[in-house]
């Protein structure tokens, strides 16, 4: 029986401009790297069995992407190291900060993958305004009962309501002409994607910077991240993982502990 291994791994710098599928290539060349005996498809074009989570967009950072690995059948892989083993195979930017198993479900089927799984994402937006110019906006759109925007779709133009999208919305002031918007949106039935949200708001502004801090998955109706890092040592207090983006280098893989919900349980 195979066994599914869960990653958690940030993209931070310039790796920010490669693409969801040239990422794609940097884990399937990173895996070969460290001979990872991963699981293949059939056919005549066999592929290493990677089920990547909802994709980032290209110029967007990351501090909680996901990735899920199948391994070959009776596979035996040293699932604590291998954080340490993985990243130095991995372009700079791109950091593994944990991996474990995935579990069955409580009735002995297979866990839901991380596209069905995720509801919703934290995004940090950092902006070169004043926050008096968008607090306005941010609480109109707060207030208002729909939010329609156009979007382009495979050629097609549609009009959507992204206001149920919305979840959360909270502006900071960081000094003279800087503002930080945090919001937490849906994933489902379509994403909203953190510019989209900006753009509804207000189209004049623009974000230096925008960075995935979560992706949350429900459990009995409390949410909970896939994988939850909290820090190693005990002396200190647990913290939220989003103080630590701005550190040069961000999550240096074995500094966190791993804590698990859902359908992930530590190997």
């Amino acid at each position: 029986m195979s066994l599914r291994l869960r990653v958690r791994f940030q993209k931070l710098g310039k790796v920010r401009w490669t693409s969801h599928r040239d990422v794609a290539r940097m884990w399937e060349r990173a895996c070969r790297r460290v001979q990872l005996p991963l699981a293949w498809t059939g056919g005549f074009s066999p592929r290493p069995k990677l089920s990547f989570g909802l994709a980032l967009p290209t110029g967007a950072e990351s501090v909680a992407e996901y990735l899920d690995l199948e391994l070959a059948p009776d596979a035996v892989v040293d699932v604590e190291n291998l954080p340490a083993r993985l990243s130095p195979a991995l372009p700079a930017g791109v950091d593994v900060a944990a991996v474990v198993a995935v579990a069955s479900t409580p009735s002995g089927g297979r866990a839901p993958s991380l596209q069905e799984d995720v509801v919703s994402c934290t995004w940090r937006l950092e902006l070169a305004v004043d926050p008096a110019s968008v607090s306005a906006a941010v609480e109109q759109a707060l207030a208002a009962v729909t939010l329609p925007i156009e979007r382009e779709r495979k050629g097609q133009w549609s009009t959507d309501d992204i206001r149920p999208a919305i979840l959360e919305l909270h502006l900071t002031a960081l000094g003279p002409g800087e503002t930080q918007l945090d919001a937490v949106l849906a994933t489902q039935p379509r994403g909203l994607r953190p510019l989209e949200l900006l753009a509804a708001i207000d189209p004049a502004v623009e974000a230096k910077r925008v960075v995935r801090l979560n992706q949350w998955i429900e459990r009995d109706g409390a949410r909970h991240e896939p994988i939850s890092l909290v820090p190693a040592d005990a002396m200190r207090r647990e913290h939220d993982v989003r103080t630590r983006i701005g550190v040069p280098g961000g999550l240096p893989a074995g500094t966190y502990a791993v804590s698990t919900v859902g359908g992930v349980a530590c190997s």
